[in-house]
């Protein structure tokens, strides 16, 4: 009996020193822990984390990210594009302690082809701005901290404004009749001040402007895609410039006939332009390989025919295109025109809207401009240059009359295009602008 009572009690005392070791351990291990994660920090809960590998294409990001009490979200750079990797952080269009609302637009990103706006994720006021303007960033980047239950900051500021202002002025007035007593005394040193010795020492260099007349900024990179492009189809084409002259007096006088009605019936008003386009889609249907281009040793042939139109914005030319306009009728073209280029003043388009195009039509004549030899953008083969429409004496029947006259000017990438397909397209145009009647018949 007293072997088994001897038995029970060493059992039980070694259960209680394995307790002991186990408390021992985690009490070391609760001390390590402690040491990694300090007290009080907020970054205490655990979080799941996903990871790709390293050679993986993909990046993830999420919209927000919330704090530990679920107050603070962050606002990251969108999505771009599939062929925009980064851009450039242009301006911010919210400031610190601003109220915001969910998606309201609160920075602009510009990109080589677009500006992209980034939103907030959910209404609140925001606290600081992490990125900087000028900074490239790429989608994901961290651009502001939004708190959802803090108040806007400007009622506190207002207060400490109107207080400073009503004790300054007091002092200044006592600091000026101090000025005014040390004034006559300092007359010495302003008899020092003229010097000629400037004009003596170099009398035959030229007179530069001072440097403080000069402003620097740094280049938007909309615009360093437009030099980098221009300098491009340069280099590449072998450009040549053909020139017609046009009498824009039929259609002018169709447009004044039927303006009211068009505009009665369609919603849209009756431009130049629609006529141009359906001219040069005929163009381009008869002459073939002005829609073509040139890839490595081969040619394309395109069987459609995409029109791309030059607007000039504020921050730069861009080029939206009409997709299938040999398809469309003069209502269709003017409502595509009209739509892309609000949305280009507004800054407003995509990526899609000024991909691909088959010819471009610019129309410098909105500015005045009388002749001029336009660029071919690339990976098109020509490009049509309207002009502004000025009366001129022309010969009409043996008599000379005041016609509005128009100049045509066609470049066009003559590796590829001889001179002969170049001004039988540009006569094409001509002929379907001078007698619109012709796009009936098709003739």
């Amino acid at each position: 009996m007293a072997s088994r009572i001897a038995s029970r009690l060493l059992r039980r005392s070694n259960a209680t020193l394995g307790l002991i070791r186990s408390y021992s351990h985690a009490r070391n291990y609760s001390s390590q822990l402690s040491a990694l994660i300090p007290i009080g920090s907020q970054s205490s809960k655990l979080t799941r984390r996903y990871y790709l590998p390293n050679a993986s294409p993909y990046q993830l990001w999420s919209r927000s990210f919330a704090s530990d009490n679920g107050d603070q979200v962050e606002a990251v750079v969108p999505f771009m594009g599939e062929s925009v990797t980064d851009g450039t952080l242009a301006n911010f269009l919210k400031k610190p302690g601003d109220r915001v609302e969910a998606d309201e637009p609160i920075a602009q990103i510009e990109t080589d082809k677009v500006t992209i706006d980034v939103a907030s994720p959910e209404a609140g006021v925001i606290e600081k701005f992490i990125a900087s303007e000028g900074d490239t960033v790429t989608p994901g980047t961290k651009v502001a901290i939004i708190s959802k239950s803090a108040a806007p900051a400007e009622t506190h500021v207002a207060p400490s404004e109107d207080s400073t202002p009503k004790e300054t002025p007091p002092k200044a007035e006592e600091t000026k009749p101090k000025v005014e007593e040390k004034s006559p005394k300092a007359e010495p040193p302003k008899m020092q001040a003229p010097k000629p010795l400037p004009s003596k020492t170099s009398p035959t260099e030229p007179q530069l402007p001072p440097k403080e007349r000069e402003r620097r900024v740094p280049m938007p990179r909309l615009r360093k895609r437009i030099a980098n492009r221009l300098k491009d189809s340069q280099n590449t084409f072998a450009m040549l410039t053909t020139f017609n002259e046009v009498d824009m007096t039929n259609l002018m006088k169709l447009r004044s006939d039927y303006k009211d009605e068009f505009v009665t019936k369609h919603g849209v008003k009756l431009g130049l332009m629609s006529c141009f386009v359906k001219a040069a889609v005929t163009a381009l249907q008869n002459q073939p390989i002005v829609n073509a281009v040139i890839d490595g040793d081969d040619i394309i042939y395109r069987d459609y025919v995409d029109i791309s139109v030059a607007v000039g914005t504020s921050k730069g030319l861009v080029v939206p295109v009409i997709r299938d306009a040999d398809n469309m009728n003069f209502a269709d073209i003017e409502k595509g025109i009209n739509a892309l280029a609000k949305k280009a003043t507004e800054g407003a388009l995509s990526i899609d809207e000024m991909a691909g195009g088959t010819f471009t039509i610019s129309n410098g004549g909105v500015y005045g401009s009388l002749i001029s030899t336009p660029i071919i953008n690339p990976p098109q083969s020509a490009i049509l240059g309207m002009h502004s429409i000025v009366q001129r004496p022309v010969v009409v029947d043996g008599n000379i009359l005041a016609r509005p006259m128009m100049y045509l000017a066609l470049t066009y990438d003559h590796r590829l295009i001889d001179g002969r397909e170049a001004v039988y397209f540009l006569r094409r145009i001509k002929d379907v602008v001078e007698d619109p009647r012709r796009l009936l018949l098709d003739i």
